[in-house]
């Protein structure tokens, strides 16, 4: 079952609350709330507001800037990360192994409110897999299948 969209408009966590979850930190913590989690589903919805002063426009693309695709990968990446965390494995960092399917849509572009939608299903104590999608008003700009390690934190 999808999120209805006023529920996107709930704090669910906020950056305080990421923090203390994911090990990123600037620039490259690309989460700035969560505003959807149902561990039941094994689903999350995280939002990146994406700015014009984000450090990587000054190099991709000047006067016509457009957030590297890379860097949503990695932003639905990190989102997985707190579902993962938030499902019990949180003595456990997820480590980023594959990404299959990407398909890049559309252009992320300063001003946009990114949707990073994650969706666990496949999940044990070494790893797993999340079908994902970054939303930009209600249209899909990537989607991915991401993969994604288990390991003890303390062996990082």
């Amino acid at each position: 079952m999808e999120a209805d969209v006023e529920s996107l408009n709930t704090t669910v966590l906020n950056i305080k609350d990421i923090t203390k979850i994911l090990p990123h930190r600037f620039p490259f913590l690309l989460v700035d709330r969560v505003v959807y989690l149902n561990l039941e589903e094994n689903r999350i919805i995280a939002q990146k507001n994406v700015t014009a002063n984000e450090q990587f426009f000054q190099g991709h693309f000047p006067g016509a800037p457009i957030m590297p695709g890379v860097l949503i990968l990695e932003a639905l990446a990190q989102a997985g990360g707190i579902l993962i965390h938030q499902k019990g494995y949180n003595q456990k960092i997820a480590l980023l192994m594959t990404v299959n399917n990407a398909k890049f849509r559309k252009p992320v572009l300063p001003g946009d409110l990114l949707h990073l939608h994650a969706v666990a299903v496949q999940l044990s104590v070494k790893g797993g897999k999340a079908q994902t999608k970054a939303m930009v008003n209600g249209q899909v700009v990537v989607e991915a299948e991401i993969a994604f390690a288990l390991m003890d934190k303390e062996q990082i």
